[in-house]
This record gives structure tokens, C-alpha cells and sequence, in this order.
């Protein structure tokens, strides 16, 4: 059995990476054309077992060529993809001699089939093909996940600043390492750093490196992460934990294009793309002093959205299948789900993400002896999970419902007096202030970097609340 040979021509770059990150991930060799004399001169060096092409390209109509291909080719497959979806778009694709019409947008699994139909025609393909390593380190085919490949896509040839927001465990070095293996620097470094596991007085000395002698301990100098990321990219991830004034000088070095070594005064240029991620709220930060608003505009210049897993539910399946087969080329036991196992995924409410996902598919082909995955062991791994993860917040919920309950009887028939939001809040808040305070013995700036607040925003909630800490307390 053999790999398909397939020629994509669309001019919507985003179309051409979620079609090709698709067919390859069928095991496919995916070769693409934005236009028609691009189609033409590929044709030339390039011999596909299946041809897509869109309708309408800059130069000319798709469709022209298909004749002239066919009577060359007869036997070759063609799909048609075009956004004129009129019933005369799709007669005249079946005029032409085109195998199957597709209107956009399209279902990839629709299109993938096309493809295994018209391949099956010739007589190529006739049972699935396994995944091979050239795709994208991104899995998912929801629409949620295609708009972050489109952004890629409109994105990725360039050398803009990307900041990439989404929760924990949603998957932003992946998108990060998408950008730049997808782009003309992927020969080059990806040199990742995350600055929430930094100790902040060594986070200069990080990126930008020391002379020797610089600090206590810099018995040599030391390349800090933009020049060993030199003509590459530089990630920076949960860039909402870098302090302040690492934030200063990062700004410079953005703005200047150079950067100085730590105890040093030569100055070296920069050049690197820059990739930030955070799963912060940089708004609420820049709002409460504790981050620059100048640098967020410097590093936000395409923000990409990655969405959490519970809003991509059409890809639990796909991507449990995929951690199993992973799981399979690192030495555990090769397992898959069935329908049953899938739905139980479908159910659960992915706190964690896709990195909960992955966890609980390796710890599953570790433990279950059966080589299909029954659900009622997804379901007691997920159940065991979710009483360990929020005894805690569950037992403050309780707490405070059932404070409220009693609240509410000492009222008998009437309801309490207007201004409830406030005095509970103030109730949860105070004691939250004051054992902050104490576990900091009173240092308030500790306390305020402690509450994620800025300082002054605290000093006005202890005033409000009457409470008036000492040093040491």
C-alpha cells in the first residue's frame, strides 16, 4: 500500500493548512498552489494520484484547467472546493469531469472521504493509512480550532509579535511551535523560556545573559535565551508573571532592537520573532499596575485565541485516540476507545484541559488490561480525578450556601435589607485580607503581589474594612 500523492490549489492559506494538516495526518504527501499558473508549473515536476482545486484563484478559474489535465489524466480523481455555491457552479464541475464537487465551506471528514473514494477508484487505497510525522504538532478539526489555524496561516510567513491567549493545559507552546515550524525561520532556534518558573532576580540574567562576575555565582559569562535564539524564535510563555522591571527592559530591547548582557556595557542586536502566552487576564493586570501597558501593545500585535477543551468538544475523540497511539510509540500497551468510552469523555468537564486529557490516556493504557478501554474505567479515573481537584473549593461552596441558608431563615418571611452583594462579599473578603496579611507578617506589597492587587487597591480595601494590620501581626 502506498502514499498518496496529492495536489491542493486554493489561494486561501487558511484553507491550505487545515486541508493539508488534514490529508497528511491520513498519511498523505500534500503538495500546494495558491494559483493557476502556479498549478501549472507544479503539474510540471509533480505527478498526483489526487487533484482539489478551488473555482475562483487570482489568475484565472480552476475549472479551466481540468479538461485539459483530464485528457492528459484520465483516470485522475479532481475534487472541486468553490464558494460559488449555485446548482450551476456544481453542474459545470460535473461537466468538466470533476469526481466530486464540494461547496464551501466544507467538513474535512467529507472531504477526506472524497479523497479515499476517488482513490479507492483507481484502485490505490483500500483500507485506512497510518498517521505519519510531518503534520502539525496541532490536532482537532472543531471550528473552534480551525479559526486558530487560519490565524496561523495568515500569520505565519510573517515576522509579527504574537501573544497567544488560553487557559492552562489548552496547548499555546504547540501553537507557538506551529508559527515557527510553519515559517521562514523554522531552520533556525525555538528557544522557549517560561518566566512564572524564573526566580524574578535572575529573569534579566535569563534572557539576556551575563558577564562574568556580573552577580554572585556568574563564574563565566553566559548567553542569555534571545541570543541563543538568534535568527529563530523566542517564546515567551506565561509572560504575565515577569516582573516589572524585567517588563522595562524586555520593552527596550523590542523597541531598540539590542539588548546588553548582564554586567556588561557592549550592546548586541536582536533578531528574533518574538511569541508571548499568557493565561492571564493582561487587561485586569495592566489595570492593576503589574503589567506595562506599552509592552502588551509591543507583543500584541496578532493575538491568537486558543480555545479551552471543553468549547472544542468535537475533538475529545480525535485527540484521546491520538495520546493512546503516542502512549503505544513510547513503550505502553496499544489501546483505543469505542463509542462508549468516547461519550464518557464527551461528559466530563476538562478542567485541565487538553494536558488532563493527555494524562488521563497515559494513565489509562498504563492500568487498563483491556485492549479497547471500557467506559466505566474512563469514568472512575475521571471520578477519582474531579473529588481530588475540588474537595477543597467544594467544601468552601458549601460552607458559604449553607451560611447564606441560615442567613436568609433569620429573616423568617422577608427578605433582607438591599445591599446583600456587598456585606457578603465583605464577609468572604475580609478574612481572605487578613490571613494574606499574616502568612506575610504584614508586608502589604508582599500581601498585594500575593492577591494578584495592585498595592494601592489593597490599602483601600483594609481602609474600607476597618482593618488597620502591623508589621509582624
Amino acid at each position: 500500500m502506498t502514499r498518496a500523492k496529492i495536489l491542493l490549489v486554493d489561494d486561501d492559506a487558511a484553507i491550505r493548512l487545515v486541508v493539508t494538516e488534514a490529508l497528511r495526518r491520513e498519511g498523505h504527501e500534500v503538495r500546494t498552489a495558491a494559483t493557476v499558473t502556479e498549478q501549472v508549473s507544479m503539474l510540471e515536476i509533480f505527478v498526483p494520484d489526487i487533484l482539489i482545486t478551488d473555482v475562483m484563484l487570482p489568475d484565472g478559474n480552476g475549472l479551466d484547467l481540468v479538461p485539459s489535465i483530464l485528457k492528459k489524466r484520465p483516470d485522475l480523481p479532481v475534487i472541486v472546493l468553490s464558494a460559488q455555491n449555485t446548482l450551476t457552479t456544481a453542474v459545470r464541475a460535473t461537466e468538466q469531469g470533476a469526481f466530486e464537487y464540494l461547496p464551501k465551506p466544507f467538513d474535512l471528514d467529507e472531504l477526506c472521504r472524497a479523497v479515499r473514494d476517488g482513490l479507492a477508484r483507481t484502485g490505490q487505497v483500500s483500507e485506512a493509512i497510518p498517521p505519519i510525522e510531518q503534520d502539525l504538532p496541532l490536532i482537532g478539526r472543531s471550528a473552534a480550532m480551525q479559526d486558530v489555524y487560519r490565524m496561523i496561516a495568515r500569520v505565519v510567513a510573517t515576522d509579527l509579535a504574537v501573544l497567544i491567549l488560553g487557559e492552562s493545559g489548552t496547548g499555546k507552546e504547540l501553537v507557538a511551535r506551529a508559527l515557527h515550524d510553519l515559517g521562514p525561520r523554522k531552520a533556525k532556534p525555538f528557544v522557549a523560556v517560561n518566566m512564572a518558573a524564573i526566580p524574578r532576580e535572575l529573569i534579566e540574567a535569563e534572557l539576556f545573559g551575563h558577564e562574568r562576575g556580573a552577580f554572585t555565582g556568574a563564574l563565566v559569562r553566559s548567553a542569555g535565551r534571545f541570543e541563543q535564539a538568534a535568527g529563530g524564535t523566542l517564546f515567551l510563555d506565561e509572560i504575565g508573571d515577569m516582573p516589572m522591571e524585567a517588563q522595562t527592559r524586555l520593552l527596550r530591547v523590542l523597541q531598540s532592537g539590542e539588548f546588553t548582557l548582564v554586567g556588561g556595557t557592549r550592546t548586541t542586536s536582536v533578531n528574533v520573532r518574538i511569541i508571548a502566552a499568557t493565561h492571564k487576564n493582561l487587561a485586569e493586570l495592566i489595570a492593576n499596575g503589574q503589567f506595562r501597558e506599552d509592552l502588551y501593545y509591543r507583543i500584541n500585535v496578532v493575538p491568537v485565541n486558543l480555545p479551552p477543551l471543553r468549547q472544542r468538544r468535537d475533538d475529545i475523540g480525535l485527540l484521546a485516540q491520538h495520546f493512546l497511539d503516542k502512549a503505544a510509540t513510547e513503550g505502553l500497551p496499544r489501546k483505543r476507545l469505542n463509542a462508549a468510552g468516547t461519550a464518557s469523555l464527551l461528559d466530563y468537564h476538562w478542567p485541565g484541559n487538553v494536558r488532563e486529557l493527555e494524562n488521563l490516556m497515559r494513565r489509562l493504557a498504563a492500568i487498563c488490561r483491556d485492549p479497547v478501554i471500557p467506559a466505566d474505567a474512563i469514568i472512575a479515573q475521571l471520578a477519582g480525578t474531579a473529588s481530588s481537584t475540588s474537595e477543597q473549593t467544594k467544601t468552601l461552596a458549601d460552607a458559604i450556601e449553607a451560611y447564606l441558608t441560615r442567613y436568609f431563615v433569620e429573616f423568617g418571611s422577608e427578605l433582607p435589607p438591599p445591599g446583600l452583594y456587598d456585606r457578603i462579599l465583605s464577609e468572604v473578603e475580609k478574612p481572605l485580607l487578613a490571613v494574606t496579611l499574616h502568612a506575610v507578617r504584614g508586608n502589604q506589597l508582599r500581601a498585594a503581589d500575593l492577591l494578584g492587587i495592585n498595592r494601592n487597591t489593597l490599602r483601600k480595601k483594609l481602609a474600607d474594612l476597618g482593618m488597620t494590620p502591623k508589621r509582624g501581626s
